[in-house]
């Protein structure tokens, strides 16, 4: 995957707190549809967690969930970001319910009145896509990688929303529907507003059926969605870990000057966030690898392969064991295609 050459002067900001300063503000002339919008965002469920606005450069800012399984912290466990230009805000990803994406259109508009034109969904995981509902509300075009409708028609995402409805009671009810996308990418797209270059690629099956990253050449900044994880253990799944694993050797060789991940905070050190996202499926796909080709059974791989580089990482007591067995199973599919 390649990026387009940036200037080498951008100012870069990864604050613990949102920066009110930059954000562009909307003519008087928005103030009934702002009213208007504000109050339909009442109507959800109110929800209280510790959700900053985090300005990251010139146009992205992003707020950032917390490390934990997908019911910890009221479902608050994704990132979400946006664009923010003269003529319009693109969001990327939309949390994990309904309270959250209306608790985040708050935060965006306590900086900004632009309207929001756009949202891009990195992938069509639960913990990043119940809140879609808020923004298709608002009038905004919901854009996708193609890979989405596997989810979208599974019976794993209807089990999943009743799921839900139940542990993330009353974030997620009987309202809470999963949003069809306006438009599905079958091809990388590049578009502009408001003076803002927008890059999406297209990444195939890697972190789920379908995975795509937002690039904003003028910041140098990269939305990668789940394909990184920053300071924390990935959630495997069913992901294609061997397609995974091709891109982030790819995107490991290129330069940016932050990266907004899908869970965790904002790496000022991009390569080094690629490169532990990197390590740590190459170190499942080697020993549960190695345990599948030999017919060793996973008991007795887990416990022998030796963790210690990703022990201390947040989430990995909860993710680990189960990332592992995942990836045994999906190595020995592999294997037996290759016999």
């Amino acid at each position: 995957m390649k990026f387009p050459a940036v200037s080498l002067l951008l100012f870069v900001v990864l604050a613990t707190a949102c920066d009110r300063t930059e954000a562009p503000e909307a003519p008087e002339s928005t103030a009934e549809t702002l009213d208007t919008q504000l109050a339909r965002l009442s109507s959800y469920a109110p929800v209280e967690v510790d959700m900053q606005l985090r300005q990251v450069s010139a146009h992205t800012w992003y707020v950032q969930g917390a490390a934990g399984v997908a019911t910890d912290n009221a479902g608050f466990i994704s990132n979400a970001g946006a664009v923010i230009t003269d003529e319009g805000i693109v969001v990327f990803d939309a949390l994990g319910t309904p309270s959250l994406a209306a608790l985040f259109v708050r935060k965006l508009r306590a900086v900004t009145n632009r309207p929001i034109r756009k949202v891009i969904v990195s992938h069509y995981h639960a913990d990043h896509i119940y809140g879609l509902q808020v923004f298709e509300e608002m009038g905004a075009e919901i854009i996708a990688p193609a890979g989405a409708m596997a989810y979208i028609d599974s019976e794993v995402a209807a089990a999943r929303l009743e799921e839900r409805q139940f542990s993330l009671d009353p974030w997620v009810n009987e309202q809470t529907r999963i949003v069809r996308p306006d438009r599905l990418l079958r091809e990388p797209e590049t578009f502009h507003l408001g003076g803002v270059e927008f890059v999406v690629s297209l990444l195939g099956s890697a972190h789920s059926d379908g995975d795509l990253t937002l690039y904003i050449p003028q910041d140098d900044v990269l939305f990668s969605g789940d394909v990184i994880f920053e300071g924390r253990v990935p959630y495997v799944g069913d992901a294609n870990t061997r397609n995974w694993l091709a891109v982030l050797r790819r995107m490991e060789k290129q330069t940016l000057k932050a990266l907004i991940p899908g869970h965790g905070p904002a790496a000022g050190d991009p390569s080094r966030a690629i490169s532990l996202t990197r390590r740590y499926i190459e170190k499942l796909r080697s020993e549960m690898g190695r345990a599948a080709r030999e017919m060793e059974p996973f008991d007795e791989a887990y416990a022998a392969a030796d963790w210690s580089e990703f022990a201390h990482l947040p989430a990995f007591d909860l993710a680990n064991r189960r990332n592992a067995y995942q990836v045994y199973l999906a190595m020995e599919a592999e294997a037996a295609e290759g016999e």
